[in-house]
């Protein structure tokens, strides 16, 4: 396909599968931008290779779908962008297949997508210092276009987190000049950069550390109230809220098994663990503790329950994201909660407050929390947690929510008529369930026939 594109014009890797080939990571997006040649000759000269996709004829883009591979790839003409009105699509495209390789690259957000390659000599065509930022592991803006588009300081956010790389100063600057314009975002551009961070991320907290540098934490209530409030110093010496949560995030993607995890189940325990304080700031009060005054947030968890459902509404996530997480964050102190062994029963009830997320779940959040309050060992808290997962595993409630034994089947066996009273003996059936009456079909039976002889 290369071969005939070089027939017709100049065919260049570009953008994001650069710059991770030269990173070492696998290049999963390839894009290449065709110069010296006009539209239709360019999709002339893709049409033998597979389906073709025109995006816009105004754009320069097609798609091609290869019929070899089923692969998808973008090649596109260079181009020129100018901004035209308010919001992340207020811009006009206009192709010109003379456009030199500078001005090219300068419609980019950063210099590290700036870089092109030549597929054919290997040679790379780095207008911008691109190479040299990736080595410096920073993030710089392209050119001064970077203000049209609002949407490219989430992207600096997700991207310090995805790669670990700081933001170069004047860049700062430049995402400071433009905070205003956060409101022109669509919600669902907004949830797209979160989730990138939610799942992709090698150092989430550097993503954090952005928003606040370039004033657009304040976009972000629900978190942004973390910084400066205070805890307990015996207990947290790392620092205030917003530092323990950072440190938190960091801790739950170094767990081995974060690296086993999918994307939508990353994607969950990284909002539970960034929203597990989210009720601390409404809580936080000194009071007697041990003898002395302390920093005490009594009642955090189920305070911050309603705040995460907040933030994730705010950032546009998925409904279905909002029970597991409300879940974990209510819960993520059950091992704290006085019980020196845990019980078939406890353990049940956890399983059941906390779906749909699952006690394994919720092991994360809590191995995350005790490993973000360094230099704080956290040997005993890790203990109790291995105790609550061997628990939650003999019982088979680890990866699930106990499920009812007595249905509405069996009070229909017993010659009963479906009606009003049907609900409440199947909640006290699975209420008794829950606390050890019965643990098999025959014996939810027989513990129904029990039930139903009592005056």
């Amino acid at each position: 396909m290369l071969d005939a594109l070089r027939r017709v014009g100049r065919p260049r890797l570009v953008g994001g599968g650069v710059r991770d080939w030269l990173t070492g990571q696998n290049a999963k997006d390839f894009d290449i931008e065709v110069g010296g040649v006009d539209f239709e000759t360019l999709h002339r000269a893709l049409g033998p290779f597979g389906s073709t996709d025109v995006v816009g004829r105004s754009f320069g883009v097609i798609k091609v779908r290869s019929r070899e591979s089923g692969a998808e790839y973008d090649f596109s003409l260079p181009r020129r962008e100018s901004k035209t009105g308010a919001g992340h699509r207020g811009f006009a495209v206009e192709p010109d297949p003379k456009l030199d390789a500078a001005d090219a690259a300068a419609r980019r957000d950063f210099t590290i997508n700036a870089i092109a390659l030549d597929p054919f000599t290997g040679e790379l065509i780095d207008p911008h210092g691109g190479q040299r930022d990736l080595q410096a592991r920073l993030l710089r803006h392209t050119s001064a276009a970077f203000v049209e588009d609002p949407l490219r300081v989430l992207r600096a956010f997700q991207f310090a987190a995805r790669f670990d790389f700081t933001l170069a100063p004047e860049t700062v600057s430049l995402c400071r000049s433009i905070s205003h314009t956060f409101a022109e975002l669509p919600v669902e551009r907004v949830w797209g950069e979160w989730e990138k961070w939610a799942t992709k991320s090698i150092k989430p907290s550097r993503g954090l550390a952005v928003l606040e540098e370039t004033h657009w934490l304040k976009h972000f209530p629900e978190v942004a109230v973390l910084r400066g409030t205070p805890q307990e110093p015996e207990w947290h010496p790392e620092g205030d809220v917003f530092t323990h949560t950072q440190f938190c995030l960091d801790a739950l993607v170094a767990l081995p098994e974060w690296a086993d995890a999918n994307a939508a189940r990353r994607r969950l325990l990284m909002f539970g663990v960034l929203a597990h304080d989210f009720g601390k700031p409404l809580t936080t009060v000194q009071a007697e503790k041990r003898g002395q005054m302390r920093w005490t947030s009594p009642g955090h968890e189920a305070a911050g329950g309603p705040i995460a459902v907040q933030f994730l509404r705010r950032i546009g996530a998925p409904l279905e994201v909002d029970p597991a997480v409300q879940a974990l964050v209510v819960n993520h102190l059950a091992h704290h909660h006085g019980q020196t062994t845990f019980s078939d029963t406890s353990v049940r009830r956890l399983a059941r407050r906390l779906a749909p997320a699952t006690i394994d779940d919720l092991a994360f959040i809590m191995r995350a929390d005790a490993n973000g309050r360094p230099p704080l060992p956290s040997v005993e808290i890790h203990t109790r947690i291995d105790e609550l997962v061997a628990k939650a595993h003999a019982l088979a409630l680890a990866d699930s929510a106990p499920k009812p034994i007595v249905l509405g089947r069996h009070l229909l066996a017993l010659g009963m008529k479906p009606g009003a009273e049907f609900k409440p003996i199947i909640d006290a059936a699975f209420e008794a369930q829950l606390d050890g009456a019965f643990s098999d079909e025959a014996g939810g039976v027989a513990w129904l026939g029990n039930f139903l002889r009592k005056p």
